[in-house]
């Protein structure tokens, strides 16, 4: 269980030790109607100013379980009953679960967010590019490292790699195979970073490992020769020299210590933070492996771009959002706003779109024929789920794409008369209906141009 998990867990659970304490009651006297009168403090009492949503009861409620499934045990015996309600029902997969009987009907079982390719667009040019309505970036903008940002966004969009797998790539991980002469680059991403501790292939659009390129020879190389001339590298803690990687199936790093000292690590072992402390002899001395940095040249945190994402939100809010709406947008119809989920769930719809319509029209099949080349090669959500690095195909459709589980990509997409190869400009229409007849799609669909245009009788 992760820290910040373990962390939820104690407050929630302090939160009912109050309450009980409230009642005169110690933690081992609860009994179920003590956690049903809980329930409607938190959720649906009239002198509860902090009233909560379903989502977060469900959260909740999940740490209670915990806490009485284990004091319940033979070995512990603090209570003689669980006063947690529990149920059992039949997963996807044939077998029996348990979950609290109390769970809430209206959480959301997945939370998922997309943007279409245009709104990307969109959100990148405000919020990253400085861009105002008229298209073009304002007087006197400067963003910082735009050009990273710009770049790393476009990796996350691209190949639908979470923060810490495409935010801990090294230098030499940025893929430079190319499929032909497609639009797509082949990249393995090591298991350290992975949330499932596995490797994995991915494919990143050619704009976007472009996009690196571009950072790399500008705002990356400055920022080095910069740290360099203040030696900034030799006063890195715990900084790691690489001397050599082996080639093969299981990379071996070899690296020195700056007080002479040496050892090697599996590529893949390497944690995000073993990774960000590894350096190579470059032309002008010293330099990060770790691609992405900060204005100092150090290592930009994994963390970081949260920050990032929401001051470009911010930013689109503010910019694009007229007065009178201000603070009155909850389903962005006037500014886009992206998270770095979004990135990842927005690649999965692309990518579910995408092979439908290659499966339907470049190759031509007949029902029947679909059906044996699912059987061969698997369907979309099965691919869209190796993409993701999903443990299982359920994972997949029940909380990535659920919103567009039940379309009919078939019939919708039937008056394409071209083959689509990528989520380009070409594929904004689809993407439209696609937005039009699911829940939770952000399709802003004018560019920042037309917006001005189309309120130009509002006052801004």
């Amino acid at each position: 269980m992760k820290a910040s998990t373990k962390q939820s867990y104690a407050t929630d659970i302090a939160l009912l030790l109050t309450f009980l304490w409230g009642r005169g009651k110690a933690w081992t006297d609860a009994t179920s109607r003590d956690l049903e009168d809980y329930e409607h403090w938190r959720r649906f009492a009239d002198g509860n100013p902090s009233r909560v949503g379903g989502d977060k009861w469900d959260r909740e409620l999940t740490a209670f379980a915990h806490l009485y499934r284990w004091a319940v045990k033979e070995e512990n015996r603090y209570v003689a009953r669980n006063p947690v309600a529990m149920k059992q029902f039949r997963g996807r997969d044939g077998g029996m679960a348990t979950v609290p009987a109390a769970r809430a009907k209206d959480a959301r079982r997945s939370n998922v967010h997309w943007l279409t390719p245009r709104t990307w667009r969109l959100w990148t040019d405000v919020g990253l590019r400085g861009h105002g309505r008229d298209g073009v970036p304002v007087a006197g903008w400067a963003g910082r490292l735009e050009d990273r940002n710009v770049a790393f966004v476009r990796l996350l969009v691209s190949s639908g790699l979470r923060r810490s797998e495409g935010g801990s790539l090294l230098t030499f991980e940025v893929p430079e195979v190319r499929l032909g002469a497609g639009r797509y680059y082949r990249g393995k991403v090591m298991a350290g970073p992975t949330r499932s501790k596995k490797n994995r292939v991915f494919y990143a659009a050619a704009d976007a490992i472009g996009d690196i390129a571009a950072y790399v020879e500008s705002s990356r190389a400055w920022a080095v020769r910069e740290a360099q001339r203040k030696g900034r590298y030799e006063m890195m803690p715990g900084a790691q020299v690489v001397t050599g990687i082996t080639r093969g199936a299981d990379p071996v790093v070899n690296w020195r210590r700056l007080d002479g000292t040496s050892g090697k690590t599996r590529l893949r072992e390497m944690t995000v933070e073993e990774r960000s402390v590894l350096l190579t002899e470059g032309t002008h001395g010293l330099e990060p492996l770790w691609l992405w940095l900060n204005e100092r040249g150090l290592p930009f945190a994994v963390h970081s771009w949260e920050n990032v994402f929401r001051e470009a939100s911010n930013r689109c809010e503010r910019v694009l959002t007229p007065p009178r709406r201000a603070g009155l947008d909850p389903h962005q119809v006037y500014a886009p706003k992206a998270t770095i989920h979004s990135a990842r769930h927005s690649y999965a719809l692309y990518m579910l779109v995408v092979l439908n319509v290659l499966m339907d029209q470049r190759y031509g099949l007949t029902e029947e024929e679909r059906r044996e080349y699912r059987m061969l090669y698997g369907d979309p959500w099965f691919m869209v789920q190796q993409l993701l690095g999903h443990a299982s195909r359920e994972t997949t459709v029940s909380r990535y794409l659920a919103p567009v589980a039940d379309l009919s990509l078939r019939s919708m997409l039937a008056g394409e008369k071209e083959p689509i190869a990528a989520p380009m400009p070409e594929l904004d229409d689809v993407f439209a209906r696609v937005a039009r007849e699911s829940e939770g799609i952000q399709d802003v669909g004018l560019n920042v141009a037309d917006i001005g245009q189309s309120v130009a009788g509002v006052a801004w």
